[in-house]
């Protein structure tokens, strides 16, 4: 029972832009290591009071669309309560409540069972902390 429960910590720099970073690869690499051809769960946690992780479409502009439509859901600007930081950091306090800070993901057989289309994603509309923490879990 020793190996049912495996984790790892990913150290990701976002840099000082709002970004959806993609950690499919990461994410497929631990699994190679932890499940070793076993069934069970990946949780992708994001320990940060504003940021999220996202399953969607990359490379094709959803992740751009992404934070466009964070842009018009939640505007940069002074009508938030929670006031430091650089303008508008309040609005990123609220990110996780639409953008939830973690995933459970099937594994098959050792494999992320994602769909065709699908990337397991940090999104970090943070400037102000362009150093996140992700933590891998599997669950076998």
């Amino acid at each position: 029972m020793s190996d049912a429960f495996t984790t790892r910590i990913l150290n990701v720099t976002t840099g000082s832009e709002e970004t959806v970073v993609d950690l499919t690869h990461e994410c497929e690499s631990f699994l190679r290591e932890a499940a070793r051809g076993r069934d069970g769960l990946l949780n992708v946690f994001v320990p940060h009071a504003t940021a999220g992780i996202a399953v969607l479409e990359t490379g094709a502009g959803s992740d751009t669309d992404l934070i466009a439509a964070l842009h018009t859901l939640l505007p940069a600007d002074d009508r938030w309560q929670h006031r430091h930081g650089s303008p508008g950091h309040g609005r990123d306090h609220v990110l996780p409540a639409l953008v939830a800070p973690h995933a459970t993901l099937p594994v098959i057989g050792g494999v992320l069972e994602l769909g065709t289309w699908q990337s397991v994603c940090l999104v970090d509309t943070n400037k102000d902390n362009p150093n996140r923490q992700v933590r891998l879990s599997f669950l076998g």
